[in-house]
């Protein structure tokens, strides 16, 4: 059964630009990619093209749990949009809307199917508003 996507949304108040760079360069990643201040992104790459890979480490800080995410780009509007696949092959798509210079982030993914789609949603929202505080405040 084919589930719809879930959309989270962010507006930042800086520009499209430093709002795509903040999002895809790893060394920022390692800044905001985590849900929760208990958890860090020790590292991560990224390489943005057709075919490549991102890879992130997710980490709980007290070393409890963590995991890696991966996932292959699928399309790839550089300063406006990418999309990717990850390893279970689920989808995700990343656009980048610049207006009177603010810019609105929107993520589509398809849900997983081992928790609950707010859970899942309420994740992904609060990763984007990790993002959106380090974008605004470097």
């Amino acid at each position: 059964m084919k589930t719809e996507k879930i959309t989270i949304q962010s507006t930042l108040n800086t520009n499209a630009k430093k709002a795509w760079d903040y999002y895809t360069k790893p060394e920022h990643i390692t800044k905001w990619n985590f849900a929760d201040p208990s958890w860090h992104c020790p590292s991560a790459s990224n390489d943005m093209k057709i075919g490549g890979t991102y890879k992130a480490r997710m980490e709980a800080k007290d070393g409890s749990f963590g995991f890696d995410f991966e996932a292959v780009y699928t399309d790839l509007k550089p300063g406006k949009s990418f999309t990717y696949k990850m390893g279970d092959g689920r989808e995700a798509i990343v656009d980048f809307k610049e207006n009177a210079g603010k810019t609105d982030v929107t993520v589509q993914f398809d849900p997983e199917n081992q928790n609950p789609v707010e859970m899942q949603r309420g994740g992904w929202q609060a990763i984007l508003d990790s993002y959106k505080k380090y974008t605004e405040n470097n």
